[in-house]
């Protein structure tokens, strides 16, 4: 764990990669009946495709990942999706780096909002993402959201008025 830590644009060859990471991630960290713990190769390829992704490394090593989705009927949005680092590199913020990764990544693109979905049985990251810009936005859904759980709450950060 002392190698430094980077973080790096997804590509095609990543999709088993991150789904894997993905897994690694959510187990036993997010609710059982989440997708994420279904993730599959496929569905990450088709995510890249669409938007894009980043991998977190320790020199290396892959640890964590995070990927985006521009939304379906709203231009200029984007939605997070998927952050996860895996569960021994957990305490060091390391989260942070792939959101401020995507925040940057989003404000090159001209992107006008973000947006995140925030499970209800985890309300501790509200504050974790409040402290990056995003607020509370109870009048929106989430599209990419799981009609068999609960449904999260959202968190938007506007990029450019």
């Amino acid at each position: 764990m002392g190698s430094p830590i980077a973080v790096r644009p997804a590509d095609d060859e990543d999709a088993t990669l991150i789904a894997g990471l993905t897994r690694k991630a959510w187990a036993g960290k997010v609710n059982v009946t989440s997708s994420g713990h279904r993730e599959t190769a496929v569905l990450v390829a088709e995510h890249l495709r669409h938007g894009g992704g980043f991998v977190l490394l320790d020199g290396s090593m892959p640890i964590g990942s995070v990927r985006w989705l521009p939304h379906d009927t709203e231009p200029g949005v984007w939605e997070i999706l998927r952050m996860g680092v895996l569960p021994e590199y957990r305490g060091r913020n390391l989260s942070q780096q792939l959101l401020e990764a995507v925040i940057h990544h989003g404000l090159e693109s001209g992107v006008d909002e973000l947006r995140l979905a925030v499970r209800p049985d985890q309300p501790k990251l509200i504050d974790f993402y409040s402290a990056y810009e995003f607020e509370l936005a109870p009048e929106l859904e989430y599209s990419h959201a799981n009609p068999l759980e609960p449904a999260p709450l959202v968190m938007r950060r506007k990029l450019r008025d």
